[in-house]
């Protein structure tokens, strides 16, 4: 495994609306890189034995194992409203700002359809969910 893009923005995790969560420790502006996910890449042959919510799909052959807890990206949760988006280059996963974000802010972005319906479907607990569950 290649050695991960160091992050330079101070980040913590912390408990979040879903579980544990990353957090901004200072204000991060919009486009700024945040932080690499990263962990073993194994092919999306082998994903299928291993399971699990942190892999990665990053093209048809290849995915990122992010579930070793020292890839602190794997904290980010999903939203509906993301402040953070993913770009994928040469097999590495970058997080970037989408918008200004306020320091004690939780990241988040937004997993795909396919995760969704997969794992979240109806339990989608980021805010703007929240929000129409209790309009209900």
């Amino acid at each position: 495994m290649k050695a991960h893009r160091k992050n330079k923005i101070p980040l913590s995790v912390k408990k979040s609306y879903s579980g544990l969560g990353l957090f901004a420790d200072e204000n991060i502006k919009k486009k700024s890189f945040i932080i690499e996910y990263y962990g073993p890449i194994i092919t999306t042959e082998k994903s299928l034995y291993v399971g699990g919510k942190y892999l990665f799909e990053i093209n048809s052959k290849w995915v990122i194992n992010g579930s070793p807890r020292y890839n602190k990206a794997r904290y980010i949760n999903h939203s509906c409203v993301p402040n953070c988006e993913t770009d994928v280059k040469d097999k590495r996963v970058y997080i970037y700002a989408t918008k200004n974000i306020k320091k004690g802010k939780e990241l988040s972005y937004d997993y795909g359809k396919e995760y969704f319906d997969e794992y979240i479907k109806n339990k989608c607990n980021c805010p703007k969910c929240k929000k129409i569950k209790k309009k209900k």
